[in-house]
């Protein structure tokens, strides 16, 4: 199953996201989006391309916060994920400990935004995994996004743009 993870995008149109995400994007076997669409045209795209997740950030619209939960958990082929931006906001210092808390559960991966910053890391059995900013919000250096690919296991790779 191929994953594309996206955070933080910060635009109003799938036109405001580079090229070659979006040629991933319609080629996903399911999209996860860790808030701060900004746009519910944006939300409302995603959704039409295929199988889609999400919750919302800290900078979405009234709409968008009240079409999406601030924190979700599922499970996909036997793994269990959970997102959250987290949508209250505030310094990214700690930001990963934060959304463990949120999600108090073990999962397999946990998906967090907010920083603009990407990360992939794995403590104990939990990858920890933020996308960053697919459109280089500040104060990002790049533009990435993830890609997940699930089967027996997950491979999780952030790609940079």
């Amino acid at each position: 199953m191929n994953v594309v993870v996206l955070s933080d995008t910060h635009a109003e149109d799938l036109a405001d996201l580079p090229e070659g995400i979006l040629e991933d994007l319609k080629k996903a076997d399911l999209i996860i989006h860790a808030g701060d669409y900004i746009s519910k045209n944006l939300l409302d795209q995603l959704r039409e391309l295929g199988d889609f997740k999400g919750v919302h950030g800290n900078m979405d619209s009234d709409e968008v916060k009240r079409e999406l939960p601030d924190k979700d958990i599922f499970e996909v082929s036997g793994f269990k994920i959970g997102i959250t931006h987290p949508s209250e906001g505030g310094s990214p210092v700690g930001l990963k400990s934060r959304a463990k808390s949120k999600l108090g559960e073990d999962l397999d991966l946990l998906i967090y935004g907010h920083s603009h910053k990407p990360a992939n890391d794995k403590e104990g059995n939990t990858i920890y995994l933020n996308p960053g900013t697919a459109t280089g919000a500040f104060p990002a250096k790049y533009k990435t996004y993830g890609i997940l690919g699930i089967g027996d296991e997950i491979e999780a790779e952030i790609v940079k743009i």
